[in-house]
């Protein structure tokens, strides 16, 4: 039972770091010098995806997904940055409500750039390492990479459920 209750001590600290780097990555790194950080990982990654069109197949088909789903991110961003007020701690605070959530899409978009960069890496090879690459590829833009649809669609929305939820109805 104690070993149980020192094990399970680890998750709120899990979940306080996950909220101070989604806190981090949106209301600081994104904007850090003008953007460049983001316009760096963007440029990055459509390389990537330019190899990948360039390849044809399934890789197309993947970069396809990928381009996708990082204009969106991009768009999303631009939109929470844009509509706030920069001298008002409200909307300060509903810009970064959904930080986290923010902070799950931007990773889901960079970690299916770095499966799109293995797939490519297995081009002309049919080894069981390479087909299951591919095959994990497959499974993460299958399952994985689409959840980034609605978390985006809830940032774009700018909600402010939580912001406007009264402490004293929990």
């Amino acid at each position: 039972m104690e070993q149980h209750y020192r094990d399970n001590r680890l998750n709120p600290i899990h979940e306080g770091t996950h909220g101070i780097q989604g806190l981090d990555l949106l209301g600081r790194k994104v904007v850090m010098s003008g953007g460049a950080g983001l316009r760096l990982l963007t440029a990055t990654i459509e390389r990537a995806t330019a190899k990948a069109h360039a390849a044809g197949g399934e890789a197309a088909e993947l970069a396809a997904q990928l381009q996708t789903a990082l204009d969106r991110l991009v768009a999303v961003t631009v939109r929470i940055h844009g509509a706030v007020d920069a001298h008002s701690a409200a909307d300060d605070r509903a810009r970064l409500a959904n930080a986290s959530i923010y902070l799950e899409a931007a990773g889901h978009v960079v970690l299916a750039w770095i499966w799109l960069e293995q797939y490519l890496a297995c081009a002309g090879r049919d080894e069981p390492f390479h087909q299951g690459k591919r095959q994990a590829t497959r499974f993460f833009f299958r399952y994985e990479l689409p959840r980034t649809g609605p978390q985006l669609d809830l940032l774009d929305a700018l909600d402010r459920t939580t912001v406007e939820t009264d402490p004293a109805w929990l």
